[in-house]
């Protein structure tokens, strides 16, 4: 018997592990990325609730514990950099955090002998019929599938070429940052740092290497129309946005300029009436992203990727069936985390409730 095909975009989080349990279930599947390799980007990820489970049944738990940064707690400063409080180590760490880049790999060493990957590579067109899907790529060749699933984040391929994005979809929440690593000058081991302003904050951290810290610059933006822009503007809009702060904050604005692993991305949420249409679904981030500031990220990839494959297995294959199910067992866990991405976001004094024209 022909093993029925599936075809999943992204191979980060959400993939990788879909992938894990749509093998295991007699599924042949391929992942098609658009990074050249294995991206080795992102600084750290935590886990909350379910995702210990779905870490265990994935048979990678012990692993990823033996990569915790095992971070402590972050002290809150004000604008001269005086000690006026302080936030659990759980606020920003969870229960767990460890480097994603650890995440990553761990996740496509468990997948790569079995499942085929496709890197620097990327979906141009979909096409579905009462059979299947027929895909059409950048560089290789069209191939078809039974099922299509997008797990390629919020700026997601799949959903762009297979659904009717309404205007407000993604919506903004109203911060946006820099982020990049440089000279641990704070002495921080394995703690953070955090300044709130009204419209601003700085945190810095080191999760590990005592030598380098983390820093975020983050600032109060009115829609994520710089995400599209080039390093020069993004470089320039964080400079506006700190211009005469004090504390430790010149100096961080020249350490960015000399960072070669600088990262701006905004606070955005994805708001779907549906994550599935007909043969192609999305899962984690793409179809339904919480946002940086709500902490879940990582565990909603992780519990949406085991449900999606569940229902499937229950439904014998059956997408009509098993995508409305998988839809209907996370949609309101979805809800809960995206409430926690809003108001993390208002804390910073962002304007969390204001939508802007974060869509693609």
């Amino acid at each position: 018997m022909t093993k029925p095909k599936v075809l999943i975009s992204g191979a980060s989080v959400a993939g990788p592990a879909l992938a894990h349990f749509l093998r295991r279930d007699g599924y042949e599947v391929t992942v098609v990325e658009r990074a050249p390799a294995l991206r080795d980007s992102g600084y750290a990820v935590d886990f909350r609730g379910a995702a210990f489970d779905v870490l265990a049944e994935l048979g990678v738990l012990d692993e990823v514990r033996g990569h915790d940064t095992r971070m402590g707690g972050t002290t809150l400063v004000d604008e001269a950099g005086a000690a006026v409080g302080e936030l659990p180590a759980e606020a920003f760490a969870g229960d767990l955090e460890v480097p994603k880049r650890e995440l990553t790999r761990i996740l496509h060493r468990l997948t790569a002998a079995d499942v085929e990957y496709v890197f620097d590579d990327t979906l141009t067109a979909l096409s579905e019929d009462d059979t299947g899907v027929a895909a059409t790529f950048e560089r290789t060749a069209p191939r078809r599938f039974d099922l299509v699933i997008g797990a390629d984040g919020v700026h997601s391929m799949v959903r762009r070429l297979a659904f009717d994005v309404p205007p407000d979809a993604v919506r903004h929440l109203g911060m946006s940052g820099a982020g990049f690593t440089t000279a641990n000058r704070l002495g921080l081991d394995r703690r953070g740092v955090l300044r709130p302003t009204e419209g601003t904050a700085v945190y810095a951290f080191s999760p590990g290497d005592p030598d380098r810290m983390v820093v975020s610059l983050s600032f109060a933006t009115p829609s994520a129309e710089l995400d599209r822009q080039g390093r020069d503007v993004q470089e320039r809009a964080v400079r506006e946005a700190f211009a005469g702060h004090g504390w430790e904050v010149p100096r961080l604005l020249e350490e960015m300029a000399a960072a070669d692993d600088f990262a701006f991305s905004s606070a955005c949420q994805i708001h779907l009436d549906g994550w599935s249409r007909g043969r192609i679904a999305l899962v984690g981030d793409a179809g339904y992203c919480a946002a940086p500031t709500s902490g879940m990220g990582t565990s909603q990839a992780l519990i949406g990727a085991r449900s999606l494959a569940r229902q499937l297995a229950a439904a014998a294959g059956d997408h009509r069936t098993a995508f409305p199910a998988y839809e209907a067992e996370v949609r309101p866990y979805v809800a809960e985390n995206q409430a926690k991405g809003r108001d993390a976001a208002a804390m910073f004094g962002a304007g969390a409730e204001r939508d802007g024209d974060g869509n693609e």
